[in-house]
């Protein structure tokens, strides 16, 4: 029996569940007969991979293979984080204005750094990536397109541009994310497909 897609939204630095593209894309899962889940991570005091690590354990246990990882800004080097330590692939990740590497803005360097500021074992993370894809901006004022690009370079994932969204949050206009929907839509048909 397949088990049911079970999608997980890690929100960025400053962040919380209730704000962005999250809300709404949890409840578009869930009209679909999925699992969602948008879990709260202490930002900015207490911010740490540590600390988000344990938030994650406490709130959703171990990564499994249903789940679809979606991290928005700092939430994708978390993930990178998670599956580089996972002893088995999820379906899919989902990285949204992403990044590693310091931005060059001290407001978030700090911040982000035990996240992104380190070696990353790149062929363990291909391995439990799963159907990968990298959403960015031609405009983003944090996350230089050049972040994406080396993602996409370690990763070996396509990048879906995305005209003038910046950071692809509220302040962009975001509180819905359709495109990311309905790439998830057709990942999961194909992946469906593929397995029948």
């Amino acid at each position: 029996m397949i088990a049911k897609p079970n999608i997980i939204i890690i929100h960025g630095t400053t962040g919380c569940p209730e704000e962005n593209w999250y809300p709404w894309l949890k409840e578009e899962v869930h009209a679909l007969g999925w699992d969602a889940s948008v879990p709260t991570f202490p930002t900015p005091e207490g911010q740490s991979l540590g600390t988000w690590k344990a938030a994650f354990n406490k709130q959703l246990g171990s990564v499994r293979p249903n789940m679809i990882l979606i991290g928005h800004s700092i939430g994708t080097a978390f993930i990178l984080n998670l599956l580089e330590e996972s002893a088995e692939p999820v379906t899919a990740t989902y990285m949204v204005a992403g990044f590693i590497g310091k931005l060059g803005l001290e407001e978030f360097d700090g911040l982000n750094e035990s996240f992104t500021c380190r070696q990353f074992r790149w062929k363990k993370i291909r391995e439990n990536l799963g159907c990968g894809r990298i959403f960015h901006a031609d405009n983003d004022p944090y996350v230089p397109l050049a972040k994406a690009c080396e993602l996409s370079e370690k990763l070996n994932v396509p990048i879906t541009m995305m005209r003038g969204a910046k950071h692809i949050n509220e302040a962009a206009g975001y509180k819905t994310f359709p495109l990311i929907l309905e790439q998830l839509k057709l990942d999961l048909s194909n992946k469906t497909a593929a397995r029948s």
